[in-house]
C-alpha cells in the first residue's frame, strides 16, 4: 500500500496535462520565434495558454510572464518592485517571518544592497495581522510581500485585506501563490494584488515551468537577458509543452476546486481530529483558516526524520517542518516563528492530501502516525525524561 501525502512538496501530473503535452514533445516542436508553420502553431500554443492561465485568476493576458517556476517568479517580482522602489527613493520593504525562503533569501540579498526590511511576526496561528501590515508602511515603502498560503503549516493569509491597504498606501502588494493557485479562488483584481507567483507542479501540471502575474504598467527587471521572448521580459526559448501543459492542469484544477476543496476539508479535519489523540501533540496553524489538503503536527519527544522514514516503511510519503533534513540541524524558521521550541519543531509533521486520497487512506494514516509515535517514544531519552519528571513537557 503506498499513500502519497506530500502534495505540498509536488503533485502527480494530471492525465489531461500530459496530453495537452504531447504534440509539444514530438511532432510540433519548432522554436516559437521561428515563422515556419511548426514554430507559429507553437507561438499560438503559448498565446492560448497565457489566455487559459489569465482566466483562471482574472488577469489579462498580457499581465502573464512564463518563466521556471515559483522560485523565478518570486525573484522577478521582488527585485523589479525594489529596482522601481529605488528610482522613487523608496527602499523599504515588508513581509513576514514565515515566507518561503525564495522570498526571504531574495530579500536578505536587497538587505546588502542598502534596502530596509521589515518582518512582522505572526502569531501562534500563522496569520499576518492586516494592522501590522498598516503600522509598518512608511513613506519610503516600496513593496509588501505577503504569501498567499504557507507551504508549511497551511495558513491562509488575509489577502485581500492587506492589499486593499497596499492600495490605499501607494505600495506595490505581492503575494507568493505558489502553495494556493489551483486550490484556492483567486482573482488578482478582486483580491488587489499588483504581483502573483505560481508554480504548475503545485497544481498537477510539470516541474520546471510557472508564471509570473504582473499587474500592468508595473516594468520589470530582467533575471535573464538575450532575447525578446515573453516581450522582452524573460529571454530564453521557451518551454512550450510544460506552459500548455500548466495551462492545461490549472484549467482542470479550477475547474474541480470547489468539489476537491469540499472532500479535502473532510479528510484534513479527520485527519487532525486523529492525530490530536496523540498524547502531547500540537497542530500547527490555524484549525479553519488553512489549505483544504494539509495538516501539520508536532510531537514532543521524537526526532521528525525517524518518523518519516518508518512511515516511508509503512508506504506513507510525508514531510517534516524541520530542515534537519536537507542537512542542517536547525528547525524549520516557520514552526519557530509561530512559537514552537526548537525541541517540539524538531519532531514535526506535515501531511498534505492529493485529490485521490480516501477515507480509507486517512485512517491508515492515523493508524500509522500513532504507532510509529509511540515506538519512536519507548526508546527515546527525551521523552524518558519528561514522563520520568526530569524535564517538563511542552506540549
Amino acid at each position: 500500500m503506498r499513500i502519497y501525502a506530500d502534495n505540498a512538496a509536488t503533485t502527480k501530473l494530471s492525465p489531461e496535462a500530459l496530453f495537452a503535452m504531447m504534440p509539444y514533445l514530438t511532432d510540433c516542436y519548432g522554436n516559437p520565434s521561428s515563422l515556419y508553420e511548426s514554430g507559429q502553431k507553437a507561438k499560438e500554443a503559448i498565446e492560448q495558454a497565457r489566455e487559459t492561465v489569465a482566466s483562471c485568476i482574472g488577469a489579462e493576458p498580457k499581465e502573464i510572464i512564463f518563466t521556471s517556476g515559483g522560485s523565478e517568479s518570486d525573484n522577478q517580482a521582488i527585485l523589479s518592485a525594489a529596482e522601481i522602489g529605488k528610482k522613487n527613493g523608496k527602499t523599504h520593504i515588508v513581509s513576514d517571518a514565515i515566507e518561503h525562503h525564495a522570498v526571504l533569501h531574495t530579500l536578505k540579498k536587497l538587505q546588502t544592497r542598502g534596502f530596509d526590511v521589515t518582518y512582522l511576526p505572526v502569531g501562534e496561528n500563522g496569520i499576518v495581522d492586516p494592522e501590522d501590515v498598516k503600522e509598518a508602511i512608511r513613506e519610503d515603502t516600496c513593496l509588501v510581500t505577503v504569501m498567499t498560503a504557507n507551504n508549511e503549516i497551511g495558513t491562509i493569509q488575509p489577502v485581500c485585506e492587506i492589499g486593499k491597504i497596499c492600495r490605499e498606501r501607494n505600495v506595490l502588494f505581492h503575494t507568493d501563490a505558489v502553495q494556493a493557485v489551483g486550490h484556492l479562488p483567486i482573482h488578482v483584481c478582486s483580491d488587489n494584488i499588483d504581483l502573483l507567483s505560481a508554480s504548475a507542479h503545485k497544481f498537477h501540471g510539470p516541474k520546471g515551468v510557472g508564471f509570473l502575474y504582473a499587474k500592468k504598467g508595473i516594468r520589470l527587471t530582467n533575471l535573464i537577458e538575450g532575447g525578446a521572448q515573453e516581450k522582452g521580459r524573460r529571454a530564453g526559448t521557451e518551454n512550450v509543452a510544460g506552459i500548455v501543459g500548466m495551462a492545461e492542469a490549472l484549467k482542470g484544477s479550477v475547474s474541480r476546486m470547489e468539489e476537491n476543496g469540499k472532500k479535502l476539508t473532510d479528510l484534513r479535519n479527520r485527519l487532525i481530529e486523529g492525530l490530536s489523540e496523540i498524547p502531547h501533540s500540537a497542530l500547527n496553524g490555524d484549525r479553519e483558516k488553512r489549505l483544504p489538503n494539509n495538516v501539520s503536527f508536532c510531537f514532543e519527544g521524537i526526532e521528525g526524520e525517524g518518523l518519516l522514514l518508518l512511515l516511508d516503511d509503512r508506504g506513507i510519503c510525508a514531510s517534516s517542518g524541520s530542515a534537519c533534513t536537507s542537512g542542517s540541524l536547525d528547525p524549520s524558521h516557520v514552526l519557530l516563528a509561530i512559537g514552537r521550541k526548537h525541541d517540539v519543531a524538531h519532531g514535526s509533521l506535515r501531511l498534505t492530501l492529493g485529490d485521490d486520497a480516501t477515507a480509507e487512506d486517512v485512517e491508515y494514516i492515523i493508524r500509522s502516525v500513532k504507532e510509529v509515535v509511540s515506538y519512536l517514544r519507548s526508546f527515546s531519552p527525551v521523552w524518558r525524561d519528561l514522563t520520568a519528571g526530569k524535564s517538563e513537557f511542552i506540549l
